[in-house]
This record gives C-alpha cells, sequence and structure tokens, in this order.
C-alpha cells in the first residue's frame, strides 16, 4: 500500500475535499491506500487560539461561531455535491464534539489556563472531523473505508503537546489492520497515546510524521505527502525569486533541510521513513500531474553540490563563558544536561578552540525558561566568578547551506561567508556538520531573508540583480529611464535583472516594492506621492523587501545629495553619479568617499563626471594601476563648451550659440555653471585628484567666459535675458583670433602640481581646434605615453551619451559569481 498524507491547505473546502478524494481513490484502485488527513485549513489555529481566549476569560464565544461554520459549512456543501452523503451523521459527530469543546473551554475559563492533556485533546479535534467528513465522502462513493484511532495504534511519549512515537512498540500493534488493498484506510494525523492511554499530539504541523509512523508500521511501499506546492525547493519560493524545485533528496539533506527551517516537511518525518528505506514523494494537491521531489537513498543527478538554503527563524543564543570553563570535565555536560532535562532542543551547538566559552542556539520561546534553570543550576559558579554572566541574545536566525556533495566540493565555505559579505550580514556563530553536509550560520534575524536571497543568487542563479534608485528626474535622469525601459529584454537575454524601485526628485520620492514601471506614466505617480527622499526611508524600503544589490543613482548636481553618499555607502547602497560635487568637495571627504567605499564594500561609480560617456576615469585608473604617471594633460572637458565655440567659429554670438547649446541640452540646467568655467575646473580637479595629486577646487587657476560679477544673483531666465550685452565684446575676441588664422577653444590643464583652465586661440594645426559640435577630447602625456600622448575623444554632452555612461556604470556594480551545481 501507498500512505498519503494531505495538509490542511489541501483540506480548506469541500472542493478541495473532493479533489483529495479522487487523488485517494485512483492510487486506492491500483495499489490500496491509507490516507492521514489533517485538520481543514485554519481550524487547529483557531483551536489553540479559542484555548488563549478562554484561558484569558476573554469572549472566545465569535472565534467558536467562526469555527462551526467552517466545519459545518464543509458539511453542506459536500451534502450537495454527493447526494449519498451522509450529511446528518456527520453533522451529529460535529456537534456533539463542538458541545463537548464549548465545556472543556469553560474549564479552562476558570481554571485560567489549559493543563497540556486537556490541550491535546482539544487541538486534534480537527483531525477527527476531518476524517469524518472523508469517510463520509468515501462511503457516499461507494468505497470500502476504515478510520484507524492513532490512539488505540501509535505509542508515543514526551510531552502531551510533543510527543515522539516509538515506531517498534506501535508496528506490533498494527497487526490487526488489514493492508490488502480491500479497504482504503484513514487516519487522523497529529496523534498518538502515551503508555497510560491519554492522547498526545506529536507537535504543530506532526501530520507529517504521522504518515511517516503509520508506512512504517504497514510497510508501505511509498510515503507521499500531498501540499500546496510542487514539492521541495532549494528555497522558501515566498521569499526568494526564482527559487528551484529539486527533483531529488537523499534522506540526510532532507533531515538538515527541514531540521533548519524548510517548511514542506516536519523534521520529525525522515526518521521512521529513513530507517525502514521507504521512500517519500512530496507532491502538490492542486497540481497532481507534477513529479515532485522524491526523498529517498537515490542522490540527484542534476544538483550534484549544494541542495539548498534554509533558514530558521526565532532563534536566541546562549553563551556560557568563564575561566570555569577551561579544563574542567564535565561543564559542557552540565549545561547540555540541564537543557535536555527541560526538554529544550538545541538547534546549533559551537565551542571556541580556548574551551572559554560554549554558545548554543534555542528556539526563542523556551529562552526564559533556559535562563533561569541555567543561572539555578550555575549558581555557585556565577556567584564566584568561575562564570561570566551567562549572555543571551534575541532575534536571531540560523541560515543553512545543506548538500550531501558539498564535502567533495572546494570552496563552498569560502563562497558561503563571500556571499554572506555582500548582504552586509554579521556572522554572530558559525557550526559545520562533521559529515560536512551542511554549513550553518547565526546572524541577526532582520537579516535574514535577504541572506538568503543573496545565497541563493550566488549558488544557484546565473541571474545577476540590480535595484535602482534613482534621484533626479532632469534631463539625464528621465532618458535613463527610457534607455533602461529600452533594453529590459536585452538585459534578462543577459541574465541581467534590473528593475527600478525608487525615483526620487526634490520633492517627492515615489517606491513601489514590484518595481516602477518606468515604460508607462511614472511622472504622475511620483507627483501623487505623499513621501519625499531619505536615505533612511530608502534603506527601511531595501530592508523591508529583502533587496540583494540596492544601487542609489543621483542625476542631479545638488551638492546637498553628494554629501550624503558616505551615508548611502555605510547603509549598504551603491552610489553611481554624474554629479561632480562630491568628488570636488574637500580633500577629506574626496579621501572619506574612497575610504567608505573599500570598509562597506560598495562601489561608488563617477564615470560620467568628467567625459560624460566617454571612459576616462576608467582609462586613467586603469593607467594608474599599472604604474603609470602623469606628466602634462590638456583637453577640451566641457562638450556644452565645446558646442558653444564651435558655432562662435561659424559666426554665432555667445548669447545664440548658449541658447541653442542650452535648447539641445547641452549644457547645466544653469548655464553660469559652464559658462563659468568651474564645471569645468571641477571635472579637471577630479582628473587631478585621480592622479594623486592634493589639490582642492580654490587651487584652480579660472578664466571665466563672464566677467566677474556678471548676473550672478538674478534667475536663470533673467541671465539669458543680460547674455547678450557680452556679445559684442566677446565676437571682438572671436574675429582677433580669426584674423591670426586661429579658433578659440576652452582648454583645461594639468601640468606638475598646476592646474588652470583658460581660453586659449589655437592654430589649425592644434590637436584641439578640431574639437567642436559638443566633442570632448583629452591629452595624457605620461610615462607611458610619450611623446605622442594617450588621446581620447567622443561626445561628451548631451542627456542621451551621459545616461548611457550612467547606465554602464549601474551595470558595473553587479557581483562577480559563479555557479554552484
Amino acid at each position: 500500500m501507498k500512505v498519503l498524507k494531505f495538509g490542511g491547505s489541501s483540506l480548506a473546502d469541500a472542493q478541495r475535499y473532493l479533489r483529495v478524494t479522487e487523488i485517494s481513490t485512483t492510487t486506492h484502485q491500483t495499489e490500496g491506500a491509507a490516507v492521514v488527513l489533517s485538520a481543514p485549513k485554519g481550524v487547529t489555529n483557531a483551536l489553540s487560539s479559542l484555548c488563549e481566549q478562554a484561558a484569558a476569560n476573554e469572549d472566545y464565544l465569535p472565534l467558536f461561531i467562526k469555527l462551526q461554520q467552517t466545519v459545518e459549512g464543509i458539511a453542506q456543501e459536500l451534502s450537495q455535491e454527493l447526494p449519498d452523503f451522509a450529511v446528518q451523521s456527520v453533522s451529529e459527530y460535529i456537534q456533539s464534539h463542538l458541545s463537548s469543546l464549548k465545556q472543556q473551554l469553560e474549564g479552562i475559563k476558570l481554571l485560567g489556563c489549559a493543563p497540556d492533556e486537556v490541550a491535546a485533546g482539544i487541538l486534534s479535534i480537527g483531525e477527527y472531523i476531518s476524517v469524518t467528513l472523508f469517510s463520509a465522502i468515501l462511503s457516499a462513493k461507494g468505497i470500502a473505508n476504515r478510520i484507524i484511532d492513532p490512539v488505540q495504534y501509535i505509542l508515543a511519549e514526551g510531552d502531551y503537546l510533543d510527543s515522539i512515537a516509538d515506531v517498534a512498540l506501535s508496528k506490533a500493534r498494527f497487526s490487526d489492520v488489514v493492508t490488502d488493498g480491500s479497504q482504503l484506510l484513514v487516519m487522523p494525523g497529529f496523534v498518538a497515546a502515551n503508555e497510560g492511554g491519554e492522547k498526545v499530539t506529536l507537535g504543530r504541523n506532526g501530520s507529517d510524521y504521522s504518515a511517516a509512523i503509520l508506512a512504517a508500521c504497514i510497510d508501505a511501499s511509498c510515503c507521499e505527502i500531498w501540499t500546496d506546492v510542487d514539492g521541495v525547493y532549494n528555497a522558501d519560493p515566498n521569499q526568494v525569486e526564482n527559487a528551484v524545485l529539486l527533483d531529488k533528496l537523499t534522506y540526510q539533506e532532507a533531515m538538515e533541510l527541514s531540521y533548519f527551517g524548510a517548511k514542506v516537511l516536519h523534521p520529525k518525518t525522515i526518521g521512521p521513513i529513513a530507517q525502514h528505506h521507504i521512500p517519500c514523494l512530496i507532491r502538490n494537491t492542486l497540481n497532481p500531474s507534477a513529479p515532485g521531489t522524491l526523498i529517498s537513498n537515490e542522490a540527484s543527478e542534476i544538483w550534484t553540490s549544494v541542495k539548498g538554503i534554509s533558514q530558521l527563524d526565532n532563534i536566541t543564543m546562549f553563551n556560557v563563558a568563564g575561566p570555569g570553563l577551561k579544563g574542567m570535565v564535565g561543564m559542557a555536560s552540565r549545561v547540555f544536561e540541564v537543557i535536555s532535562n527541560a526538554n529544550i532542543s538545541i538547534s546549533l551547538i559551537t565551542q571556541s578552540s580556548s574551551e572559554y566559552s560554549i554558545s548554543f542556539c534555542i528556539q526563542s520561546k523556551d529562552a526564559g525558561k533556559a535562563l533561569n534553570l541555567l543561572e539555578d543550576a550555575f549558581a555557585l559558579e556565577l556567584q564566584n566568578q568561575l562564570l561570566d554572566p551567562i549572555e543571551v541574545r534575541h532575534d536571531l536566525a540560523i541560515v543553512t547551506l545543506v548538500g550531501d556533495g558539498m564535502r567533495h566540493t572546494k570552496g563552498l565555505a569560502a563562497r558561503f561567508f563571500s556571499a554572506l559579505s555582500q548582504a552586509r550580514v554579521n556572522n554572530v556563530a558559525i557550526a559545520q556538520g562533521s559529515s560536512e553536509r551542511s554549513i550553518s550560520t547565526v546572524i541577526e534575524a532582520k537579516r535574514a531573508k535577504k541572506a538568503v536571497r543573496v545565497v541563493h543568487q550566488n549558488f544557484f542563479s546565473d541571474r545577476h540583480t540590480i535595484d535602482v534608485f534613482l534621484i533626479g528626474c532632469g534631463n539625464v535622469g528621465q532618458e535613463l529611464l527610457a534607455q533602461i525601459a529600452r533594453q529590459q529584454d536585452a538585459l534578462l537575454q543577459r541574465n541581467i535583472q534590473l528593475r527600478v524601485y525608487g525615483i526620487a526628485n526634490s520633492r517627492k520620492l515615489l517606491l513601489d516594492a514590484q518595481g516602477i514601471d518606468v515604460a508607462n506614466d511614472w511622472q504622475s505617480l511620483l507627483n501623487d506621492s505623499e513621501h519625499s527622499f531619505s536615505i533612511e526611508r530608502v534603506h527601511q524600503f531595501v530592508n523591508d523587501n529583502s533587496l540583494v544589490n540596492p544601487v542609489i543613482v543621483d542625476c542631479t548636481s545638488h551638492a546637498g545629495i553628494a554629501a550624503q553618499y558616505v551615508e548611502m555607502m555605510e547603509n549598504g547602497f551603491h552610489v553611481v553619479t554624474p554629479n561632480k560635487k562630491a568628488n570636488t568637495d574637500t580633500m577629506a571627504y574626496y579621501r572619506k568617499l574612497r575610504k567608505t567605499a573599500l570598509d562597506t564594500n560598495r562601489q561608488y561609480l563617477y564615470e560620467t563626471t568628467v567625459g560624460a560617456g566617454l571612459p576616462v576615469i576608467d582609462n586613467l585608473q586603469k593607467l594608474f594601476s599599472a604604474g603609470d604617471v602623469l606628466h602634462r594633460f590638456e583637453g577640451i572637458l566641457s562638450g556644452s563648451l565645446s558646442y558653444v565655440f564651435g558655432k562662435l567659429e561659424e559666426g554665432m554670438t555667445l548669447s545664440q550659440a548658449t541658447t541653442l547649446a542650452k535648447e539641445n541640452g547641452y549644457t547645466e540646467p544653469d548655464p553660469r555653471d559652464d559658462l563659468s568655467g568651474m564645471d569645468v575646473a571641477r571635472k579637471l580637479l577630479i582628473m587631478a585628484r585621480e592622479a594623486d595629486l592634493t589639490l582642492e577646487l580654490s587651487d584652480i587657476e579660472i578664466e571665466s567666459v563672464l566677467p566677474a560679477g556678471f548676473a550672478e544673483s538674478c534667475s536663470i531666465d533673467e541671465f539669458m535675458q543680460q547674455l547678450p550685452q557680452l556679445d559684442a565684446d566677446f565676437g571682438a575676441r572671436v574675429e582677433k583670433a580669426k584674423a591670426e588664422n586661429k579658433v578659440l577653444r576652452y582648454i583645461g590643464s594639468i601640468e606638475g602640481n598646476r592646474c588652470k583652465v583658460t581660453i586659449q586661440a589655437v592654430p589649425a594645426s592644434h590637436p584641439l581646434a578640431a574639437v567642436k559640435d559638443g566633442e570632448n577630447a583629452l591629452a595624457i602625456n605620461s610615462d607611458y605615453y610619450q611623446p605622442k600622448p594617450y588621446v581620447i575623444r567622443g561626445y561628451g554632452a548631451g542627456g542621451t551619451v551621459t545616461a548611457a555612461g550612467v547606465f554602464a556604470d549601474i551595470l558595473r556594480t553587479m557581483p562577480w559569481k559563479q555557479s554552484a551545481h
């Protein structure tokens, strides 16, 4: 026979019961079936809440009525579906049990607590109702069946609410159970009896365990656990996007995964089926055609190394330390004896090599009890300072990497902890079993979800994720979003998932946990937002949604935003920007930016601060990393002034050329930033600092296009109206250069420790004379490049090329990784 177990999610309503019946009878007709049922969905939780409400002297009647309506509703609906369904006898059975429940709740109310032996009976009511409903369905369909009461057959020991079955003694009791397939066997899960014949339960969600016990007791050919997912995934699919369904697990792998938090299988389930070598198949009631996951002695041929990542929540760690532990035989055994005698399960143990401390983890619900017992047991040692005060750390989780093949694969531990580092997770404690089948780390609970996602991405996915938050929706910002929208399909083909989760302007912040659709009307959504940008708000959003690779992109020219880059990196963000304000702040801030990036393992990328889309910074860094030394540099660093001076050469006035450059998006929002020479000076300072020159912005000699004090305090529109006042004087300079067969160019230069920005009249033979129409050109003379310089030339202005350069920097934030399977 096969044993089939169906959980509460498979028994949520009458239609689900009928589906379970169809699956069960199909199996029964071919092989014979024994079916183990949980309570209908939500019933056990309701029963538990009723006990709590009654014990607290609260009004439990509304919940009681809701419970009654749920189970009676299923019975009534089944009677409409099945003409021969014995609805009257089923309803009488339900009413009898609910009436008894009401009396027990009144008793609990008087006592002010629910004794465990009483609670065990109450919590199992749902399972008995469930098998009664199911047996009536089978009978209505003319299928011979028998209900097996586990109280008569399964012997267990331990707590009333969390007992362990004695499979050998239980198996002897099944001798009178006919297993020839003539009857479909039905048994409530979760329930057993102790030596005194009292009803006990096998722990919450213990119906899986019941199925494994039954399978062992009747020598089943297979134990099938039917649930609401297709099988066992390598991570929780509710938390990890792209979690992978596993085809096979060994008993040992399944034990490790379930023990450390995988929710598909109860940890106790593996023991009986592994001991009796009964294969276990995890299948989906809602998708019965799916093959499911097989748990047996057979290893997967697809996933040969790491099988999965599990997360165990609500963990508290105890650290028992002090000089009394060093060389004292029996101290460790005393610690664990105290915990064992209290029936508290230990999830993880680690000991320092100096024998100075022992750390272990337990479920947080047992922490208070454990601390009291330890302090009592070691009162003398604590009083005499042989032991330090017992340290207790709450709000922890255990993340575990599991796989039989791990012991044969080098470097997995290093990759595991490298991934945790990428997630900015601190390891509180580390443990690895001697079988090398698992590696566990204890971390802060608030970082566990993100840790699992990052580890999963590093070990199981070839897909890179980039989580973008854009500040600044001007020319460059809007063009960047348009480019991202156009490139989504191409990026996915390269296994890159880039999502924009946040967009901010000077007043508003738009956040969307599903990602913002940047191909549609995000502007109106931004305008309707009630929030404004703050690092704290965005950081909280990242934590709440466990984003793996958050990147803040600053497309403003705002000094206030640039001043927050250090805080952004400290909060786990990469920073990508064309904003020059940060790199041209004080030398102290410049150095702090780089140190913070190094300390936080975050990327700070600013390629577009000098050459827009040209790879200027990257090439400079590569040269200097290779030991090159800068001797002299000169170049046209402003695409906007390249455009303006080219138009002057063609006969336009200064005001006409500037207006046209502004209209075409070549200038900064305020053209004075360009014409003052300050924009070029900032770019020159960035390059000088890249060459290890210790300079401040005030050290740059600047010849401005504008006379000193010209239209400084007025608005941008007023400035543009006053600009024609300079046309005549500047036109004379153009004509003078033309008479000498020269053209005016705005050139930045570095020589020695001196940086200057000047308007120069250069002959037609000069390499910078032909640079116009928004082009940039840079000539680098160095140890490696002399006498002929290293020249970079191309378009250096405009929203399109700048956005493309920013886009390229965003893609550089992807961490390198290699798939593990």
